[in-house]
Order: structure tokens, then C-alpha cells, then sequence
């Protein structure tokens, strides 16, 4: 299938950040050769609503069910990445894909951290997972993507701290000014 690509080049997309009780989030290694951590996160389909998307991709990618978390907060807008040049393609008989549009989603984990599956899909999207300091994948991800994870993380902070109460000082003024904190 094939997702939703917007007039100017973006395919729309939904971003999960995964709280824990603690604070922490889920932090996945992506099925492949490379090293690559990420949230996760999935393209939508037509005639889906960016909630929609957050389920489907949440159970095909983590094994997560509704039940299983509870929404904190989203963002207000959408949150717009390039890719680089050498990841571009032309498809055939398909508009031409120049990045993502996000709407991104902060969830509680509701259940236990058993109920996390990364194979409950036929094809995996992540080999591994931790949980990490909320700060700390700003910059451990790939370097194109570091700038929308910069502003959900900023955004969406307040409502975690609201919910846990776990963010330091140190931790909100690393975000402000962009630091990592620790793993």
C-alpha cells in the first residue's frame, strides 16, 4: 500500500514516543545492517486519521494494542523533515516523496513492558529496544531527523512532566538548549 503524500513532496506520517512510568522511552534498534535507533513511527493511509495511523503502526511495529497505552499528548501542528539527497527516489506512476510530515504522539505504556512484541508483524521494524532518558535520542538519532525530534521533545516535555513528574531542571534546560542527557 501505498501512504499519503502531500502537494509539496511529504509523506504524512505519525511519530510515537513510548513513556514508561518512570519517564524513560522506548528507544528501538531498526532491523538492517546499520546501527540505527529510532522512535517508532509509520506513514498514513487514505482515509485514516493520524489517531488511526498512531494503532495501526503501534501494534504492526511494537505489539501494542489501544488498551495497552494511554495518549498524553500530541502535537499541535505537523513537524516537517527533508531527506537527504542520496535517500531520494523517483517512483513510477507515484508523486515524488521529498521527506516527512509528522504528527507526533506521546503515549503512557498502561501495561506491562512484557507486552511490548517487536515480532507480532510478519516484517519486524525493530530488532531491539531499551528505554533511554527522555532527552537522550535528540542526538543519537540520524542526524536528518534530529531536528523534528529537537521540537516534539520540547513540545511534548510538559505534558510528560505533568503526568510522571520525572523531568529534572537539568534534564528541561538540556532541552532548551538542545543537549542529550543521559541513556
Amino acid at each position: 500500500m501505498t501512504g499519503i503524500i502531500d502537494e509539496k513532496g511529504f509523506r504524512l506520517n505519525v511519530g510515537i514516543i513510548i513513556a514508561g512510568e518512570d519517564g524513560r522511552v522506548f528507544w528501538g534498534r531498526r532491523v538492517g545492517n546499520r546501527d540505527a535507533w529510532q522512535f517508532p513511527q509509520g506513514g498514513m493511509m487514505p482515509g485514516e486519521t493520524p489517531e488511526e495511523t498512531l494503532f495501526r503502526e503501534l501494534e504492526e511495529e511494537v505489539g501494542l494494542r489501544e488498551e495497552h497505552v494511554e495518549i498524553i499528548a500530541s502535537t499541535e501542528g505537523w513537524l516537517t523533515y527533508r531527506l537527504p539527497r542520496r535517500f531520494l527516489r523517483r517512483p513510477r506512476n507515484r508523486p515524488h516523496c521529498i521527506g516527512q510530515r509528522q504528527k507526533w504522539f506521546l503515549l503512557r505504556l498502561t501495561a506491562s513492558e512484557e507486552s511490548i512484541d517487536l515480532f507480532a508483524s510478519d516484517t519486524p521494524e525493530f530488532k531491539a529496544w531499551r528505554w533511554v532518558n527522555y532527552w537522550y535520542p535528540i542526538r543519537k538519532v540520524v542526524h536528518f531527523k534530529r531536528g523534528v525530534y529537537a521540537r516534539a521533545l520540547r513540545e511534548l516535555a510538559p505534558a510528560l512532566k505533568k503526568e510522571v513528574g520525572t523531568l529534572s531542571g537539568k534534564a528541561a534546560a538540556t532541552a532548551r538548549t538542545g543537549g542529550s542527557g543521559d541513556a
